[in-house]
């Protein structure tokens, strides 16, 4: 059988590096991207493993990088992973660092696929998924901008489902949890004190520090959304938010966010 390939975005570390080796391991050819080429050494090592440069937030590298991966041969799944956490009230964050944050997580995201789209209507064929998050799926406190960068993609994905079924192209979302990697380590945090002790009641609300998925986990519900053959458009991926989600489901969503806001605002 012809061996499938997937290209994969912001594939240097974290989820995307795990997604790569995944596929690798399961006979896929793999095109790992990511801003700095020099940490995919090790990936580039690989059989059928093929690193390129690419920054999302860059139209024309977007091109070559999708024009690069076409000469390769076909190309069957595009994974969306690229992105990054901003954590802090509004008030603290700058203009600068709200721009840069959509340009990478939700409009890197639609450049991407938008470039694949012709090839893949040509095929009649091919699947994109994105990588959102719980703070796509409910809000969480403290992450506004985060959470609205991952709403946005969850929202355009659904829209997207109709749009790009017209031509047996599927689209899917991927929303983890907590992932115990770089993703965590490299966000950027901006909590003014007088938002410390909010900020502090809110993160033990969601025991951030008690449960980690690992990259390797959150890897295996990519390939299962991947390879599954459904049509279905979100997979949950983490114990964490699957027992939070659950509970917002339950309250509903205004129920939810009161008994939240009970905790937080004393």
């Amino acid at each position: 059988m012809k061996m499938k390939t997937i290209f994969i975005t912001g594939a240097s570390t974290g989820l995307g590096k795990a997604t790569a080796t995944l596929f690798q391991s399961r006979d896929w050819k793999v095109i790992a991207t990511m801003r700095d080429v020099t940490k995919g050494a090790d990936l580039a090592k690989l059989e059928n493993v093929t690193v390129l440069p690419l920054d999302v937030t860059d139209p024309a590298q977007i091109d070559q990088a999708v024009s690069k991966a076409l000469e390769l041969g076909t190309v069957d799944v595009v994974f969306n992973n690229a992105g990054y956490g901003l954590g802090g009230p509004l008030e603290n964050l700058t203009d600068a660092e709200i721009v840069r944050l959509f340009d990478t997580n939700m409009l890197g995201t639609i450049r991407v696929t938008k470039a694949f789209i012709p090839h893949f209507k040509a095929r009649k064929q091919g699947m994109f998924i994105a990588t959102t998050s719980m703070a796509g799926l409910m809000a969480v406190p403290f992450n506004t901008i985060y959470n609205a960068s991952k709403f946005a993609i969850e929202g355009w994905a659904e829209g997207m489902f109709q749009e790009l079924g017209l031509f047996n192209i599927g689209i899917k979302t991927v929303a983890p949890g907590i992932i115990k990697s770089q993703f965590g380590e490299n966000a950027i945090w901006s909590v003014g004190e007088e938002y410390k002790d909010g900020f502090e009641r809110s993160m033990a609300q969601f025991d951030f520090q008690s449960y980690f998925s690992t990259p390797e986990m959150i890897a295996d519900v990519v390939y299962e959304a991947a390879t599954d053959g459904k049509k279905q458009l979100r997979y949950v991926a983490g114990d964490d938010v699957n027992r939070h989600f659950a509970k917002y489901q339950e309250l509903g969503r205004q129920a939810y966010v009161e008994k939240l806001a009970e905790e937080i605002i004393r």
